[in-house]
C-alpha cells in the first residue's frame, strides 16, 4: 500500500493499543472539552461535567454547525427519561408527553433517529435501556408507527457491541417484525404497506386524494419497505450471532425478495424515483386512484412529471438499492425540485399538490427534519457506497449546514416539527408547552457519520471517509466511543491548530494509529468487535412514580395554582419556565 504519505493508508492497529485490549497510558483526551462549552451561550442545561464524561466533541471552522451540534446534546437531555427501575431511560418525543405517546412518553416514529444519536454517548446504558424498553416495557408501542427496531438494535450493536445483549432480544425483535407482516405485508404483491400518517407523514399528497386525508389510505411505500428490508437483514445478522444459520438465511432471504419488489414495482424509470403505490383504489370529487398504482399515475393528477416526495430517498439511508438508480439524486440540489434556503422540501416545487400550510402538519412542501435526516443519511451513503456523478461532497455539506442553520428561533438554537423551507419560520408548528425544542430528528449522527465519515461497522475494519469541504484547514471529533474504545480524529492543515503536526490523525485512546498527510480514507483492519460489558454501574431511582401509582407518592404543604407535584418525579428533567417543570 506504500508509506505513510500515499494518498491511501492503512495501517494496522498495534497490539498493545487495541488488538490485545491493554489499558492504554493516555486518557484518550484530545480536545480541552470546557472551552467549547462555554462558548456557547444557549445553554439552559449547564451540567458541563456531564456533557464533559458522556459526549463527543466537535472543532470545525463552521460555528453555526458547532452550535448545532452541542444544542442537539442538550436536546438529548431535555429528552432523557428515567422510566422505572426496571426500564431505566427512554426518551420522549414532544415536551408535554401527548395522549398519543406510549409508557414514559415515547413515540416510535423517531426512536430509529434517537438511537442513532444516543449511541454515540460514552455510557452505553443509555442505548441499551432504550432499544430494551421498546420490548420490556408495559406500554411502550413499537408498532403503533413506523419503526426501524431491528436496524437501530444492530446499529447501537455496531458502536457498544454485545453479543449476549442483541441474542436474548431476538424473539422479540422476530415478534415485532411478525406483528408487521401479519397485519401488513401484502404476499401477492410481495410489499409492505403503511399509511401516510403512520409513516409519519399526515396529509402528504397521495393522503389527500382519498377521503381520509389526513391519514391517508394504504400505500406501498418506498420508505417503510426500507424499514422492514433494514430489520429482515439486521435480524439475520443477529441468528448468525445465536449460532442459527438457518434463521440467518431465512431472514435474508426475505430481505432479498423484499429488495427485488420494491426495485421492480415502486421505482418508475420514467421519473426516475421511487414512489408510493396504492394497495387500494380511492375516488375522491369524481377522480380515481387505482390500486397498484404509482402516485400521479391516476387519479386527478394522472399523467403528471411530478409526484416525487422527499422519502423517495429513504432506501439509501439503509442501503438497500442496487447500483442503478442514482439518477434520482439530481433533484435533491435542485430548486426547481426540492432544494430550498431552509430545506429541503418534503415535496417537489413544481408538484400540482405542493402547499406551504400555515398550520401543522400538512407534510406536502414544508422542510421537515425527521425527513431532512433520513435524506443526509442516505446522501452520506450514496456518496460513500455508490458511484455517481450527480451530487458531490460540497452539497453534502452545503445541505448539512442548512440543517444546521434552520436549528433556530429569533437567533436562539431551536427546533420543533416542521418550518417553511424559504423563510426558516417554525409558525405552524410551534404549539407551546408542546413541541418547543422537538426530537423527531437527528443532527449529532449526521456529523459524526457523514461530515465526520465514521463508518461503524460490527466487521474487522474501520474505515473514517471525511465528507468536510476540501478548503478546510483543521477539524477535530474528539473522545468518540467504539467498540470499548475511545477514537478522536484530526485533520490539521499545516501543524498549528492543535500542535500535533500537520495532516489527518486517528488516534485511539490517544494514540496514533493512523494518518496520511492530506484529507482522504483511512482504513483500518481491526480485531472483531470486542462486546463492551452488559455489567454496568445502576443508578436506580426508587423515588421516580412515572406510572401514576401510589407509591411512591408526594404531598406539599403549599403548592402554587395549576401546578402539579407530579412533575417532581417523573423521570425528567427540564430547563425552561416553558414548558413547566418543577
Amino acid at each position: 500500500m506504500g508509506s505513510i504519505h500515499s494518498p491511501f493508508v492503512i495501517l494496522l492497529l498495534a497490539c498493545h493499543v487495541w488488538v490485545c485490549g491493554a489499558t492504554p497510558t493516555a486518557v484518550g483526551q484530545v480536545l480541552d472539552s470546557l472551552p467549547f462549552l462555554e462558548r456557547e451561550t444557549f445553554w439552559k442545561n449547564r451540567d458541563f461535567q456531564w456533557y464533559s464524561d458522556h459526549i463527543p466533541f466537535l472543532d470545525t471552522p463552521d460555528a453555526e454547525l458547532n452550535t448545532t451540534y452541542y444544542y442537539r446534546w442538550e436536546l438529548v437531555t431535555r429528552h432523557m427519561t428515567y422510566g422505572s427501575p426496571n426500564s431505566g431511560y427512554s426518551f420522549t418525543e414532544f415536551s408535554d408527553r401527548p395522549f398519543w405517546s406510549g409508557a414514559y412518553g415515547s413515540i416510535a416514529c423517531p426512536a430509529g433517529h434517537q438511537i442513532n444519536e444516543i449511541r454515540w454517548l460514552r455510557d452505553p446504558r443509555y442505548v441499551r435501556d432504550y432499544v430494551r424498553y421498546w420490548f420490556r416495557t408495559p406500554g411502550a408501542e413499537p408498532t403503533r408507527y413506523s419503526f426501524w427496531a431491528a436496524a437501530s438494535a444492530w446499529a447501537a450493536h455496531e458502536v457498544h457491541p454485545n453479543s449476549e445483549f442483541l441474542v436474548e432480544l431476538l424473539p422479540d425483535l422476530q415478534r415485532n417484525h411478525e406483528t408487521w407482516r401479519s397485519r401488513q405485508f401484502v404476499p401477492e404483491v410481495g410489499l409492505f404497506w403503511q399509511t401516510g400518517h403512520d409513516d409519519g407523514m399526515e396529509f402528504d399528497i397521495n393522503a389527500r386524494q382519498t377521503k381520509d386525508v389526513f391519514r391517508g389510505g394504504q400505500s406501498l411505500r418506498p420508505s417503510f419497505n426500507a424499514y422492514q428490508w433494514a430489520d429482515a437483514v439486521a435480524m439475520g445478522r443477529v441468528a448468525s450471532l445465536a449460532g442459527q444459520p438457518e434463521l440467518a438465511v431465512h431472514y435474508q432471504k426475505f430481505a432479498d425478495d423484499l429488495k427485488q419488489k420494491t426495485q421492480a414495482l415502486l421505482w418508475d424509470p420514467g421519473r426516475q424515483f421511487f414512489f408510493p403505490m396504492s394497495n387500494q383504489r380511492h375516488e375522491q370529487d369524481g377522480h380515481v386512484v387505482d390500486r397498484h398504482t404509482l402516485t400521479h399515475q391516476s387519479g386527478r393528477f394522472a399523467g403528471s412529471p411530478a409526484g416525487r416526495e422527499l422519502h423517495g430517498y429513504v432506501p439509501w439511508a439503509f442501503r438497500m438499492p442496487d447500483p442503478g438508480f442514482e439518477a434520482a439524486w439530481k433533484y435533491l440540489m435542485d430548486p426547481n425540485y426540492f432544494a430550498a434556503p431552509f430545506g429541503p422540501t418534503t415535496v417537489e416545487r413544481h408538484d400540482p399538490m405542493f402547499l406551504l400550510q400555515p398550520t401543522c402538519c400538512w407534510w406536502s412542501g414544508h422542510s421537515w427534519p425527521f425527513a431532512t435526516t433520513q435524506t443526509l443519511k442516505a446522501f452520506a451513503n450514496l456518496l460513500h457506497f455508490y458511484d455517481q456523478t450527480h451530487v458531490t461532497r460540497d452539497d453534502y455539506y452545503q445541505l448539512l449546514r442548512r440543517f444546521a442553520v434552520s436549528h433556530r428561533k429569533d437567533g436562539v438554537p431551536y427546533i420543533a416539527e416542521a418550518l417553511h423551507p424559504d423563510t426558516g419560520s417554525w409558525d405552524g408548528h410551534d404549539a407551546p408547552n408542546h413541541s418547543e425544542h422537538y426530537f423527531h430528528s437527528g443532527f449529532v449522527d449526521l456529523v459524526i457519520t457523514g461530515l465526520m465519515g465514521v463508518q461503524a461497522d460490527a466487521s474487522d475494519k474501520l474505515v473514517v471517509d471525511p465528507l468536510v469541504p476540501a478548503d478546510w484547514d483543521y477539524f477535530a471529533l474528539d473522545r468518540l466511543p467504539y467498540q470499548g474504545q475511545l477514537l478522536s480524529i484530526l485533520w490539521d492543515r499545516d501543524g498549528q491548530r492543535y500542535g500535533r503536526g500537520a495532516g489527518l490523525f486517528l488516534y485511539v485512546n490517544g494514540r496514533i494509529v493512523a494518518s496520511r498527510p492530506d484529507l482522504g480514507k483511512l482504513e483500518l483492519t481491526v480485531p472483531a468487535p470486542r462486546d463492551v460489558p452488559l455489567v454496568e454501574t445502576k443508578r436506580l431511582n426508587y423515588a421516580v412514580n412515572n406510572d401514576g401509582d401510589w407509591f411512591p407518592r408526594m404531598a406539599a404543604t403549599d403548592t402554587e395554582a395549576g401546578s402539579q407535584l407530579h412533575y417532581l418525579q417523573d423521570g425528567q428533567y427540564r430547563y425552561d419556565l416553558r414548558p413547566s417543570n418543577r
